[in-house]
């Protein structure tokens, strides 16, 4: 049973006709696809600008003109309610709506049609055949979090369920979870790995320390896939040494869907099915391929709100033998977390305090930005940017979530800051260990 693929139907979004419409463009002859890539910018841009009134108004011009002049849109544009940034004739309930920190620490809550979202997992369907791997059949072990509170728990248990997935929660990552870990997967008939990177790679360390191979455990996986932060060459190896498989890096972002995904040649490969991705040099122009420049992302498809050159907040680099319809991924830049050292023993990622901002984050944008830093076993300072401070009731209701989702008794310090200090990369790391 197609249970997976019938739960997205039940709930609205088209997923047959996504992936009808995704084999479609695939067809389009390479000698046609600059055309038909131009059409679906224009078709995007004046769609918002009739639309949208909050895209016009950032516009700021009468009409679109040139694909140069269209303005550059970064997450500090989109801090405001959602519901300023609606398309006329889409809301709350006819649109998919999520929440991102953001691993560069700007949290925002955004929307998607949904058909959009649809043509997102028409995407992910899509790349996972390149390795036969099915998502309505193939048992997924998934390093991920998970909400702590009773409602967004089992909403995603029932989500893990419908999409064969079975969740590793990453928020303790000691070696006696880890051994409950590696229980399951003598147990369960496993076909890949997908989650962070940081945390499957804590689990390939905890099994190199133990000489174990993970295939040999659990001989149906036959895949590993990393995604949200970056992969370097040496843990690579090391996860396909201790695993036994091949790994393969993802790469997206929630507000936009799947960017790049790694073909079996070991090439990233650019989704430019469903968006227009840019390298772009500080001055806004387009980059050579080959040299390094700031990662843009339009999303073609999304009529219920605007991504349209929209600045990601990482930078990379295209391949030289790059084209229109096959564009290559060279280089990708940012995206890195540190893991947390708790004083009870315990070892969580960075991401941890992704779902710590998400149960706190409100939709008025008033939190532009945050960084976590661990100044000490039990001590975080807290640094964010608002136009004023926070409260104290604010303050303990952090407090409680990162009591929920690491530990009782950690020391919080909140700094209050106008703005922000950049690394040399113009990006923010969300958590910072200073240990």
């Amino acid at each position: 049973m197609n249970w997976f693929g019938l739960s997205l139907q039940l709930k609205g979004f088209p997923i047959q006709t996504a992936r009808k419409v995704l084999a479609e463009i695939q067809n389009i002859p390479p000698a046609h696809y600059p055309a038909h890539i131009e059409n679906k910018k224009r078709e995007i841009v004046e769609f918002h600008l009739k639309h949208n009134p909050f895209y016009r108004e950032f516009f700021g011009k009468g009409q679109f003109e040139t694909w140069e002049n269209v303005p550059l849109m970064q997450k500090k544009h989109l801090q405001r309610p959602l519901e300023e940034r609606f398309s006329k004739g889409f809301n709350t309930r006819n649109s998919h709506v999520g929440k991102t920190s953001g691993s560069s620490g700007h949290p925002f809550i955004f929307a998607k049609d949904k058909f959009c979202h649809a043509l997102s997992w028409a995407e992910f369907y899509d790349r996972y055949r390149w390795y036969n791997i099915d998502l309505d059949r193939s048992l997924q072990a998934r390093f991920y979090g998970i909400p702590h509170d009773q409602f967004g728990y089992y909403r995603e248990r029932l989500k893990d369920y419908l999409g064969r997935r079975y969740r590793f929660p990453i928020f303790d990552l000691s070696d006696k979870k880890m051994e409950a870990f590696l229980k399951d997967f003598q147990k369960k008939p496993f076909e890949y790995i997908n989650g962070y990177t940081s945390s499957i790679v804590l689990f390939a360390k905890f099994l190199q320390k133990k000489n174990l191979v993970l295939k040999e455990l659990c001989p149906s996986l036959g895949l590993c896939i990393v995604t949200s932060e970056m992969l370097f060459e040496e843990d690579k190896k090391l996860l396909e040494e201790v695993f036994g498989v091949a790994v393969v890096n993802e790469y997206g972002a929630s507000e936009t869907g799947l960017l790049a995904f790694q073909n079996t040649g070991g090439e990233m490969i650019i989704n430019s099915e469903t968006q227009f991705v840019e390298v772009l040099d500080e001055a806004g122009k387009a980059v050579a391929p080959g040299e390094k420049g700031r990662i843009v992302i339009t999303s073609l498809y999304n009529k219920a709100h605007p991504f349209i050159r929209y600045e990601i907040g990482d930078s990379g680099a295209f391949a030289e033998n790059s084209g229109p319809k096959k564009a290559i991924l060279k280089q990708l830049f940012g995206r890195t977390n540190d893991v947390a050292v708790l004083p009870g023993g315990k070892v969580v990622p960075g991401l941890t305090f992704y779902y710590v901002t998400k149960t706190v984050i409100e939709n008025t944008g008033k939190i532009k930005e945050f960084v976590v830093q661990q100044t000490a076993r039990g001590s975080f300072r807290i640094i964010y940017v608002s136009g004023e401070e926070l409260q104290a009731q604010q303050k303990k209701k952090i407090e409680a979530a990162m009591e929920t989702y690491l530990e009782k008794g950690l020391e919080l310090h909140f700094e209050h800051k106008t703005l922000l200090d950049r690394s040399n990369r113009g990006k923010l790391k969300q958590f910072e260990s200073l240990l």
